[in-house]
């Protein structure tokens, strides 16, 4: 679960109108029309075999400094530094990786526009990431010069895949933009939604890396490697990781009783299985009669030889909260009907030390894996389809104004790690995976599925299965969400796309209502849990080039065998669905 009820349907007309504005861009024919146009008069010649390779591994054409967008402060280079009164931005050229290093002694930036000009063959097909969870809206696509691509970049010009972005753990927010002159890199060094006061410190704001493709390499793989390099020391759980999540037919009413009946439930499915499956409670179980001792009941599900997870916010302040210890409303800009819900500012000391005490008590009670969700909304007042080139409004700052979004966030996420210690397993949901890798183990990174609509799960899991794929087991591992078995979910539909997570190796969670889990679905859960304890069978997207919601899916290694799922039915796809 991740989407406030409110928030997800005010959002409704906006997040349909980025959908279909986002996803009717037409994709360039991959059947053998993708030639190649000469290169322009300026362009650094390119090694033979990959024409469109960019050499972004140096010092750029132009940066210039932002004192907010208003404000303009163009910099001067002297060799690897560019400067101006006030402000220098300093890179250092690696084998490799390129740091930029950001000085504002007399400036409070808010953003730094790298540009680097240069010419490529054309056309080329392109595919971005996103500040969070995507929602439906990842594709390759054609040169957009508008399109945000948060972090990183991957670019296919019909012989080879080459990849562009910025090392896990950046000290900004950064994003990334493609035109037929050149590239830009922007980063963000916001503090809330103004000028960060740096003083007289050094920040290492990013690190630039790039990896140049091989003619004939495999797209999908060639993303999953330049993941590697962006995340060089992932923190990966021990085994594969399945079981159940209560979210998508409790939907919140949920309670210690119909918990352990999900225990046994998955006991029974899994009891061929070594690696034991979990039970996730989700949102609805704080301060419910309904779960009376949540340490006797994590015993209870242990004893069962299911392992417990659970679901928290950490920033969520209550009603009664200090005032002095929340974030600013002003957060979420002038959305007057945006649900402004109280929370927790983490750059004060006792603040944090309220957010991180909910991670400490459901340790605390024996939970094994901690589900923690909604802290980018609660910190930046929007949701990432919003956000594009501004994560969040402008106007306002945090309690300490001397650190970056990301590095607050950055923060947080470490706190979150030591408070849960090196034992239970930390799922982030509504996080930022780019900042999150390293320190929790896995990312839900999509927005949710259902067990209402099909519509969402075929938008919003089958997309962030697919294109996040290269993201798994090289930053953490993918939880593209979960299966909702309900009686209002085609089985047809569900039985799909239960098969396809099991195959692909990454988390499988299902939320199974007792109503509408017979024999039959039984049976196919039973052979999705063996075939996700066992690691998956390796499936990849082979249409991903050509759909958003890919349905030819290679599974296998060596000896591989291609399936054809059918995600949108008899009817078609649902364009009123939100």
């Amino acid at each position: 679960m991740v989407d406030h009820p409110k928030a997800l349907n005010d959002s409704a007309v906006t997040r349909r109108s980025f959908i279909s504005g986002s996803l009717g861009v037409a994709a360039l024919s991959m059947s053998g029309s993708l030639s190649l146009q000469g290169q322009s008069p300026t362009q650094t010649p390119k090694a033979p075999g990959s024409p469109s390779f960019l050499e972004i591994l140096r010092v750029p054409d132009s940066v210039v400094a932002y004192a907010g967008l208003e404000h303009r402060v163009p910099l001067s280079r002297t060799d690897t530094t560019w400067q101006a009164s006030g402000v220098e931005v300093a890179f250092e050229l690696r084998d490799g990786e390129m740091p930029i290093h950001i000085s504002a002694p007399g400036l409070e930036p808010t953003h730094v526009h790298l540009r680097w000009s240069m010419g490529f063959a054309q056309p080329v097909l392109c595919l971005g990431d996103h500040w969070e969870r995507s929602y439906g809206d990842l594709a390759w696509r054609g040169l957009m010069p508008e399109r945000v691509m948060p972090w990183y970049f991957a670019m296919f010009d019909g012989t080879a895949c080459h990849a562009y972005g910025v090392k896990t753990g950046a000290g900004t927010l950064c994003f990334w933009q493609l035109d037929a002159e050149g590239v830009s890199l922007w980063l963000n060094l916001c503090n809330g939604g103004g000028g960060v006061v740096l003083g007289n410190r050094q920040l290492l704001a990013a690190t630039v890396v790039s990896r140049r493709g091989q003619a004939g390499e495999d797209p999908l793989s060639a993303v999953r490697e330049f993941c590697k390099v962006m995340c060089a020391k992932p923190r990966l759980p021990s085994g594969p990781i399945y079981g159940s999540n209560d979210w998508y037919y409790a939907y919140g009413k949920n309670s210690a009783k119909q918990t352990l009946r999900d225990v046994d439930l998955m006991a029974e499915l899994s009891a061929a299985n070594t690696v034991r499956p979990f039970a996730v409670i989700d949102d609805g179980w704080r301060g419910s009669p309904a779960f009376p001792d949540m340490g006797a009941l994590a015993a209870d599900i242990r004893h069962r030889k299911v392992r417990p997870g659970i679901w928290i916010r950490p920033l969520i302040a209550d009603s009664n909260a200090q005032p002095s210890l929340l974030l600013n409303d002003a957060r979420f800009g002038a959305k007057k009907e945006r649900a402004r819900e109280l929370a927790y500012d983490p750059t004060i000391p006792d603040a944090l030390a309220l957010a991180i005490a909910k991670v400490k008590e459901v340790v605390g009670w024996g939970f094994e894996l901690v589900k923690h969700d909604f802290s980018t909304y609660d910190l930046l007042g929007k949701w990432g389809f919003e956000m594009g080139a501004e994560p969040t409004s402008s106007g306002w700052s945090l309690h300490d104004r001397s650190r970056t979004n990301a590095e607050v966030i950055l923060d947080l996420y470490r706190a979150i790690r030591q408070a849960a210690g090196d034992a239970p397993l930390i799922l982030g949901c509504n996080t930022v995976g780019h900042l999150g890798a390293g320190l929790f183990e896995l990312q839900r990174t999509g927005d949710d599925t259902s067990g209402e609509h099909w519509e969402r799960t075929r938008k919003m899991g089958v997309n962030t299965l697919a294109f996040r794929l290269p993201q798994h087991n090289t930053f953490f591992v993918q939880d593209a969400d979960c299966v909702g078995i309900t009686k209002a979910i085609p089985w047809d539909l569900n039985r799909q796309w239960l098969d396809v997570l099991a195959r692909s190796g990454t988390a499988l969670f299902i939320s199974a209502s007792p109503d509408a889990t017979g024999p039959l679905q039984k049976k196919a859960i039973t052979d999705a849990f063996a075939i996700a304890s066992a690691g998956g069978l390796k499936a990849s997207p082979q249409d991903w080039m050509e759909s958003s919601s890919p349905e030819r899916w290679k599974i296998g290694g060596a000896s591989a065998e291609e399936m054809h799922f059918q995600w949108c039915g008899s009817e078609g796809a649902d364009p009123f669905a939100t």
